[in-house]
């Protein structure tokens, strides 16, 4: 038995090898999972070779069964023990050390001051026609429906996770195709045929694209796993996390995976790039969140966003502050939204007591981590979800988690109702100042009209946001009138021959007159007045069909 020492050790080092392969290790010792494994390994190489210093093993012969005994040679040198103890002794400590116990100050600041903005003028002002009224849920479901279409693709590929964008000014949803399996991946090496995208304003477009592979991606086999790959070809010694898949805006598909290192020992890690993978050839470069490609939207992971806002809130007078003095903690959920073109993660902030109302939103950039604060009192998005599902508590629906949106300088949430097939049914405006002015519809267009009547009762009919108090009836000759078709209904145009400057939209849902109205007509609606050239109508009625039925 004397070859049993370079037998362990390399045994030793086999077995750390397959474990740095199999967990995709991050190669750094700086990193508390690396750390570990190293701490590990140096204590079984010094066990391998004080145990060979202390005596050998023999085989005994003497009796019908062989067997191995352990002979002691002489007394163990002291010094590896104490190098053992230095060692773990320096990782906890290390671990200890990495505590707010020490830091409280860098957990408290390691999300930069919260920069109070004006909501009315910073945030955009909503565009029906542009609000996103799919969500991740919906999304998924959608393109599994699409990917059911193709029986042969469907038998050989599932669905990865969907990740909202914006591609060329549009919002959709993009998501991957994966290996269903091992032997489907052995027979298809080069990789899944495309993805599928879901725009996040129209449930009816939905498109397959083919002619891009994707032939790393989390979860394969071997050295096409998307973790081991670009462990190990791109950042063996950083930090990587929250793989991102993304498209430029030629629609040729990417992987985006942060970049982050631990400014504290083992704690409060910082995002401070991103690997930017080609999908099917595994090329990549390594950017700093300075020289980004523009087409990428998000660098910073949302756990770290979150937790980064909690210790701000949690810590705001240090870690002794047992009267939760100006404590906070973000709501709960949070969602992604854009913004002047940019791409932020909003949540709702509270005060430490766990009650239903808001003292503010952030809006934090998911590039720079710049965070906006809107210090609007109000209602939660838990409290504004309730809301929406008590007006409709007949049908059961429930509501998505809301998108807030600037509706004439009106802080509003917006929410979309679900039936349990996931499917919008109707759709709901809440008041974030005042959570019981609801406003719901089967359409866009006419879940807007209610609420807006909801927050002129609320006002004691005084004037709101952009609009100019009392709703105005006004009568005229139809000169032009068109129809677009969405999937929010049917949107009906008109111009009036007395009022040529305006332009008037129309649901359909409004009246079935609409769809036989023509030029020539004489007709009236009503309408609240707006600073725009275009207004909604409230109501509608062609006077033609009034006086033939008089007639």
């Amino acid at each position: 038995m004397k070859k049993w020492k370079p037998l362990a050790v390399v045994a030793a080092l086999v077995v750390f090898v397959l474990y740095a392969l199999v967990n995709s290790m991050n190669l750094n010792p700086l990193y508390p999972e690396s750390a570990f494994a190293y701490c590990v390994l140096v204590s079984a190489l010094v066990l391998i070779f004080t145990l060979d210093r202390m005596g050998k093993l023999v085989v005994l012969n003497n009796s019908r069964q062989p067997s191995v005994t352990f002979v002691k040679k002489a007394n163990a040198k002291r010094w590896p023990v104490a190098l053992l103890g230095i060692l773990w002794s320096g990782y906890f400590m290390v671990l200890v050390g990495s505590s707010v116990l020490f830091h409280v100050n860098a957990f408290r600041d390691q999300m930069p001051e919260l920069t109070e903005m004006d909501f009315a003028t910073d945030f955009d002002t909503v565009n029906i026609s542009q609000l996103p009224i799919v969500d991740k849920s919906m999304a998924q479901k959608l393109a599994d429906k699409k990917l059911g279409e193709k029986p042969s693709l469907g038998s050989q590929v599932v669905l990865g996770e969907p990740t909202l964008q914006q591609v060329n000014g549009q919002l959709l949803w993009a998501v991957p195709t994966y290996h269903s399996g091992l032997f489907k991946w052995l027979t298809n090496l080069q990789g899944t045929p495309g993805y599928i995208t879901v725009s996040a304003t129209n449930p009816q477009d939905v498109q397959y694209v083919d002619g891009y592979k994707i032939k790393y991606q989390p979860g394969a086999y071997l050295w096409q796993d998307l973790n081991f790959w670009a462990r190990f070809t791109a950042a063996p010694f950083t930090g990587i996390t929250d793989p991102s898949f993304e498209l430029d805006d030629n629609g040729t598909p990417y992987w985006v995976i942060t970049t982050y290192k631990n400014t504290r020992g083992f704690s409060l890690p910082e995002a401070t790039g991103a690997v930017v993978m080609d999908c099917a050839t595994g090329k990549s470069n390594v950017y700093t969140i300075e020289n980004l490609p523009e087409w990428v939207d998000r660098v910073q992971p949302e756990d770290f966003i979150m937790t980064q806002l909690n210790n701000k809130g949690e810590y705001v007078h240090g870690y002794l502050n047992f009267s939760d003095k100006d404590k906070f903690r973000t709501s709960e959920g949070e969602t992604i939204i854009y913004n002047d073109g940019n791409c932020y993660l909003f949540t709702g902030l509270t005060s430490v007591g766990g009650d239903q109302s808001a003292i503010g939103f952030v809006m934090v950039d998911m590039v720079t981590k710049e965070p906006h604060m809107y210090r609007i009192s109000g209602a939660t998005e838990t409290a504004a979800q309730r809301s929406a599902e008590g007006e409709v508590q007949q049908f059961g629906y429930t509501a998505a988690f809301p998108l807030i949106i600037n509706l004439n300088s009106e802080p509003t949430y917006f929410i979309t109702l679900k039936d349990e097939e996931g499917l919008i049914k109707q759709y709901a405006y809440v008041s974030v100042q005042d959570y019981q002015t609801v406003g719901v519809g089967e359409t866009i267009s006419e879940a807007r009209l209610k609420y807006e009547k909801a927050l002129r009762l609320s006002t004691g009919g005084q004037s709101v946001g952009n609009t100019n108090g009392e709703m105005e009836t006004i009568t005229g000759t139809v000169a032009r009138i068109g129809s677009e078709y969405s999937s929010a209904g049917t949107v009906y145009y008109l111009v009036l021959n007395e009022h040529s400057d305006m332009l008037f939209s129309i649901q359909g849902s409004l009246s079935d007159e609409l769809a036989l109205t023509k030029e020539g007509d004489k007709v009236k609606l009503e309408y609240y007045p707006r600073e725009s050239t275009t207004q909604e109508a409230g109501t509608f009625d062609n006077l033609e069909f009034t006086q033939s039925v008089q007639g």
